[in-house]
């Protein structure tokens, strides 16, 4: 059977299906319920009122409301049970920031895909993830699911995730329906601070925050979408009807069904944007909500909405229809249970390998003095800090099914894999990162003193990332850089790792630090995967999917800002500069902060690794081009260093005039190189004209003729450019 012909077969299903349903019933596809009380879910399952149920994770449990569904409702309508898998359902991959940093779509992909066969085992068939929010405020705690600043960067990984999730055939026992979160413009919560409102003017929402959403829809096939918790211009994105109908499906022909956030269809009676909680079922529905997760007020108020003429019958089976689409795409009419005796894929030796590969990957080389990395001619080898034998805390947030004894710590690893060969001295200094007690620091010194270099692992507990755990103060917790300081004081070979689930302000830190690596929540194989990037059986690749800001007050800083009419320089005067009793117009006037400057501590897509590359001259092969060409460049990187490793090439554009002020930078595309050192190679880009477009003034999606600046390096801060037009 073509595909058309399945999907007319479908329709044709739901059309038959929606003649024979009871409102009721319609809105009970619309209704989904938590595994809380399952007893209760039953009853509801049987009466036809619930379409889909939250975090079922035992294959019986998972059968059981099936069978209620299949054989005991009225109308034989299987449930979708979904569950958060967001970063890995047993085998924990990075946090998806983590994922980010890696800049390998095909790497995530494998993840996600890992994660869908480990979750479907026990009847899971959709997940809320990828969480594409672009951001670029690390006060938020859910910076940590999130694919970071960068709306290329996270259109990718979102395709990436999606594809992995769904594979190549939705039907698949092994897939699980997808779910973009959170629609749209979430990642710029006021202030940094969870469930906060927005204020994104409509040109930016979609030259910016729309962008990885719609590439989830129109290159991905996503299932379905997640609307979001907070408003944007006073209109909550759970009652944004221009968002859900006119852009989501008249604009993109997105077909699958849109999910309210956790009670957040209730939530806009809070907000002040609904009366009570039949308005706001009403507001919901007619927006283009299809199904409400666990708040309830759909089968509590939909059919008097319905019979008073306030809710269309329309708005009611489109939403249905919606529901009921995916449910035949997933197979689940045909095959809605779930084997209970098969051979469990957890923990597999294949996907374990994964981990410590994407792990690996993920890493980020923020500073390496004098070759301090990787260690070599050590006899002994000091490890201190409350992260190096964590293992809860280095599966990062959103970690509901990983379990901590399957993880392997920083510690474990290195006595395992290295312990015969260097001796490991170690102590925590501090049991958790907000611990303050500095008692131990008296036998951490005397561990050091006996060392020939430390290693010191650093950041923050998994609680304190993701969901409403903002923060305003960004520096480490507890009494953690003390211990670095004394540490330090020691005149040792000192290396830092940081595993943490936001970029942290850590510019003190990193100048007592011989050598730094960012290895954010690692997940179940982080610690194999320090340990050898430590010891360079493998190198550091990652590159930064977030700038680093120097101090919490540069917040918010990115690098594809907008230009000024007075752009900062490197020429400023500081503050420890200015002259006693200087006048108004001796500082530059520029934009720029008297006390921090204007450059980050770290830039986004920067990263070190442990050889060296040198870029050619960039080679353009033509330089004027059409709205309709390609625009192909080319240049030789070449591996001047000492070791095998990979560069994360990367390449920019920045329209130089247009009708609308454009960023200085925007990154266009990247590719992962590896070379083997004295090893050179062409790398060769080709750029559809058509990625140059963006919403002009006049609210139009559009390639402007005119100059255009091209860079290809290293990091969002390469100096090296050609120029090209467009006519």
């Amino acid at each position: 059977m073509t595909a058309q012909h399945f999907s007319e077969e479908i329709e044709q299903q739901i059309d038959w299906l929606l003649k024979e349903m009871t409102i009721q019933e319609k809105l009970g596809q619309m209704n989904q319920l938590s595994a809380d009380n399952m007893e209760v879910n039953y009853d509801l399952i049987r009466r036809g009122m619930a379409g889909s149920v939250l975090s079922i994770t035992d294959p019986a449990v998972a059968n059981k409301a099936q069978q209620i569904a299949m054989e005991e409702s009225r109308m034989g309508i299987p449930i979708i049970i979904g569950r958060d898998v967001i970063h890995g359902f047993k085998t924990i991959f990075p946090i998806p920031l983590g994922q980010a940093a890696s800049f390998d779509p095909d790497i995530v992909e494998e993840a996600a895909r890992t994660a869908a066969v480990e979750a479907s085992e026990v009847g899971i068939r959709w997940t809320f993830a990828p969480m594409v929010d672009i951001t670029r405020d690390p006060r938020w705690g859910r910076v940590a699911e999130s694919p970071g600043e960068d709306p290329f960067l996270a259109s990718r990984m979102a395709v990436a995730m999606v594809k992995g999730f769904q594979g190549k055939d939705l039907s698949n026992p092994t897939s699980l329906a997808a779910s973009a979160k959170h629609f749209a413009g979430y990642g710029a919560a006021e202030g940094g601070r969870d469930y906060n409102s927005t204020y994104i003017p409509e040109r930016q929402m979609r030259n910016l925050y729309l962008k990885p959403f719609e590439a989830a829809v129109k290159e991905a096939g996503l299932a379905t979408i997640m609307s979001a918790f907070h408003a944007n211009d006073g209109i909550p994105a759970t009652g944004d009807k221009h968002l859900l109908k006119s852009i989501l499906r008249d604009e993109w022909g997105f077909d699958g069904f849109v999910v309210s956030d956790w009670a957040s269809v209730d939530e806009m009676v809070v907000h002040g944007y609904s009366q009570n909680r039949s308005q706001a079922a009403n507001q919901a529905i007619e927006a283009g909500i299809d199904m409400e997760m666990v708040s309830g007020t759909f089968v509590e108020h939909g059919e008097k909405l319905v019979r008073q003429g306030s809710l269309s019958m329309e708005d009611l089976n489109n939403a249905v229809s919606n529901i009921l689409r995916v449910k035949f795409r997933l197979g689940l009419f045909e095959n809605p249970y779930v084997e209970e005796d098969r051979d469990s894929k957890f923990y597999h030796t294949e996907h374990l390998a994964l981990a410590k590969k994407a792990a690996e990957e993920s890493f980020v080389l923020l500073k390496n003095q004098e070759e301090t990395l990787p260690l070599k001619n050590i006899k002994t080898l000091a490890v201190f800090g409350p992260l190096s034998d964590a293992p809860h805390e280095q599966l990062g947030t959103w970690v509901f099914d990983g379990e901590k004894d399957h993880t392997i710590t920083p510690l474990d690893a290195l006595k395992k894999m290295y312990g015969e060969q260097v001796e490991i001295l170690h102590h925590p200094g501090l049991k958790f990162s907000r611990d303050k007690d500095t008692t131990s620091f008296v036998k951490m010194r005397k561990l050091a003193a006996a060392a020939d270099a430390i290693v010191v692992f650093l950041g923050e507990e998994s609680i304190l990332s993701g969901e409403a755990h903002s923060l305003s103060n960004l520096r480490l917790q507890g009494a953690q850089s003390k211990m670095l300081k004394e540490l330090a004081a020691l005149n040792k070979p000192l290396v830092s790792v940081f595993l943490a689930g936001r970029p942290l302000e850590i510019e003190k830190e990193v100048e007592l630090s011989d050598a730094v690596i960012y290895a954010w929540h690692p997940g179940t194989m982080g610690g194999p995967a320090i340990a050898d990037v430590l010891f360079g059986k493998s190198s550091p690749s990652g590159k930064l999917p977030m700038t680093f800001p120097k101090n919490v007050g540069q917040i918010p800083i990115y690098y594809s800002h907008e230009n000024t009419g007075r752009p900062a320089t490197d020429n400023e005067m500081l503050i420890d500069e200015i002259p006693v009793e200087a006048s108004q117009t001796s500082l530059g006037n520029r934009s720029f902060y008297l006390d921090s400057g204007h450059e980050p501590l770290f830039p986004f897509g920067y990263g070190l690794t442990y050889t060296t590359f040198e870029y050619g001259r960039i080679e353009l092969l033509e330089d004027v081009l059409q709205k309709d060409g390609i625009l192909k460049v080319e240049v030789t990187l070449k591996n001047t260093g000492k070791a095998m490793a990979t560069e994360v090439v990367q390449l920019y554009t920045r329209d130089l005039y247009a009708s609308v002020i454009r960023p200085v930078k925007e990154l266009k595309d990247f590719k992962r190189i590896t070379l083997a050192p004295g090893e050179q190679t062409v790398v060769h880009f080709e750029i559809n004209i058509r990625s140059l477009a963006f919403w002009n003034r006049d609210m139009e999606e559009v390639v402007e003729p005119g100059e255009y600046e091209l860079w290809l390096g290293g990091s969002s801060d390469t100096t090296e450019k050609v120029n090209f037009q467009v006519k």
